[in-house]
């Protein structure tokens, strides 16, 4: 349940935080009071589109914040498994809008915006004012099918995706396959050349590391051997080396060490870096004489690098892949050589795959029409509570052509609002008004089978009123029993029905718009209920129906009984 929003600093919002109830959380205001301000922050938040004009004029950064009750343990469990940890049941995502650039977190911790859309898709779902639109696009209605029968068909969807890469590889394969006698020739005349450049070249793994190593060495011979002589001088045997000052140094000390036991002790230990001395000296003659500079070696070092380097920079960056690359061409020349046996199994593999992926959708398919009776079944009893009373309403599929990683069906809603009419797709039937009963009557459904539990309506009461306009009322009222509505509206109908009712207005203080959201007590809601119903003059009459249609929005709450 979303149980808190704080704004600050967005469009006409200087600073607003309301507190939502369970039940039926209604929003009214004059039309520019800001009512979409507040759903676009819960948008933005959740992870939505950030427009230049959001944040309020020379405020230095904008914010929302949301914070959701988790109390259900499934949801808390999901949430641990993407390593989110609740702090006293409690969820916390917001994000900051700053220049250029915005911050989301969740629990005060930094996240990418794609984890915050991963929870959101757990905890709340936004129907914005334009979404009904979306029924009018016929890709939709087979996702939410799959959405109601998500459970059933999750397993055979991600087996078919699979499959379906495999296919794909293969049917690429297939095409390729398909070369002229002259085609063929020159490809094998090329592959035979490159095998035969990578084979002459007898790489071994880790060589190139060696013979950089040696090259380094080589290239840089005399300047090793300068620094190498160089030290020798100044450590071995010739006149003023240290070799020669070490020698004076320990007849001294031998001299002295005959009349103090300290000095001799000193002497001992001078004696050991003498040793140690002539160690290093013996070994550093060694290296001098054993070393030369080879001018054929380094020029077969330098050769042998540059073969090396120019297959790596045709076939691969290391000698691993180069080596990898040669297989795969004398694979390739291997079924170019025996090409119709190569082709013969490759149509055989084809065609297995082919069965399979019939099969694989076939199986999908099946299980959708099943849920697709379920569906349409329930949809058309919540259309017949909108005020549908003699709706049919179907699901028609159609096999495309082609495999996809969706499976084969081409499926959309079909619909028929009158006795005797035939049955045709939604865009050539339903008004604005009656797509929007749609799309309520297929969010009451999939509330039901989905575990979200906040749902969020922007005025999805576009284009009905009266009677029809009370019958949403009482289908928005009844999903309020078992989830969180949040919702913003222009009817009293629906408004009378509000387990919490908010204003939304709009209002100029020192020369600056800002918008505000407050909870209104009982007579502030009649009083409100009014002003929609009244327009500009309010008498008593209007006060009374307004007072009179909070009464009876209370008897079918009533009925129905308290939110969970």
């Amino acid at each position: 349940m979303l149980q808190n929003l704080h704004v600050k600093n967005l469009a006409l919002i200087e600073e607003a935080e309301v507190e939502f109830l369970p039940g039926l959380n209604i929003m009214t205001g004059e039309t520019g009071a800001g009512k979409s301000i507040i759903i676009g922050s819960v948008n933005l938040a959740l992870g939505g589109k950030v427009q230049k004009e959001m944040i309020r004029e020379n405020a230095p950064y904008g914010l929302v914040e949301l914070t959701f009750l988790i109390e259900d343990a499934s949801f808390r469990q999901a949430l641990e498994a993407m390593d989110i940890m609740l702090e006293e049941d409690c969820l916390i995502i917001s994000r900051k809008i700053l220049k250029g650039r915005s911050v989301s977190k969740i629990n005060g911790e930094t996240v990418p915006v794609s984890k915050v859309k991963e929870v959101a898709s757990l905890l709340i779902d936004i129907h914005g004012q334009h979404e009904h639109q979306s029924l009018l696009v016929k890709k939709n209605h087979l996702n939410i099918l799959d959405s109601y029968a998500k459970s059933r068909i999750q397993e055979d969807k991600e087996t078919l995706k699979s499959a379906f890469e495999d296919y794909k590889k293969l049917k690429s394969e297939w095409k390729e396959a398909s070369l002229d006698t002259r085609d063929r020739e020159r490809e094998i005349s090329f592959l035979e050349f490159e095998v035969e450049e990578m084979e002459e070249a007898h790489l071994v793994i880790g060589e190139d590391e060696q013979l950089e190593q040696e090259y380094r060495r080589l290239a840089n011979g005399q300047k090793i051997m300068e620094s190498v002589t160089g030290a020798y001088a100044k450590t071995g045997e010739d006149y003023g080396s240290a070799t020669e000052q070490i020698g004076y140094a320990l007849k001294g000390l031998s001299e002295a060490a005959e009349y103090d036991e300290a000095v001799a002790e000193l002497e001992n230990q001078l004696m050991e870096i003498d040793n140690l001395l002539n160690d290093f000296n013996r070994e550093l003659a060694e290296y001098i004489s054993d070393t030369s500079f080879d001018e054929e070696t380094f020029a077969n070092t330098e050769q042998r690098l540059d073969i090396i380097n120019r297959l790596k920079s045709k076939y691969g960056r290391t000698i691993e892949e180069v080596l990898d690359s040669c297989k795969e061409k004398k694979a390739r020349l291997e079924q170019l050589s025996d090409y119709d046996a190569y082709l013969e199994k490759l149509k055989q593999e084809y065609g297995r795959m082919e069965q399979e992926m019939e099969r694989y959708c076939g199986m999908l398919s099946k299980i959708r029409r099943e849920a697709a009776q379920e569906l349409t079944r329930r949809i058309r009893g919540e259309l017949q509570d909108l005020n549908f009373l003699d709706v049919s309403f179907e699901m028609d599929f159609q096999k495309m052509e082609q495999f996809t990683a969706n499976g084969y069906d081409d499926a959309e809603f079909l619909i028929s609002t009158n006795p005797g009419e035939p049955l045709k797709p939604l865009e050539r039937i339903a008004s604005g008004g009656e797509l929007s009963r749609i799309m309520l009557a297929i969010k009451t459904v999939l509330a039901d089978t989905d575990a979200v539990g906040t749902l969020i309506f922007d005025e999805i009461d576009a284009g009905i009123s009266g009677r029809t306009a009370q019958m949403v009322s009482e289908k928005m009222n009844a999903l309020g029993r078992s989830h969180q509505i949040i919702c913003i509206t222009h009817l009293p109908q629906i408004a009378a029905m509000a387990d919490s009712h908010y204003l939304i207005e709009k209002s100029v203080t020192n020369q600056t718009t800002i918008s505000t959201i407050r909870m209104l007590n009982e007579q502030e809601s009649v009083d409100e209920l009014a002003r929609m119903l009244g327009g500009v003059k309010i008498t008593d009459t209007v006060l009374s129906s307004a007072k009179e249609m909070k009464e009876l929005a209370a008897n079918t709450k009533k009925s129905l009984g308290e939110p969970k």
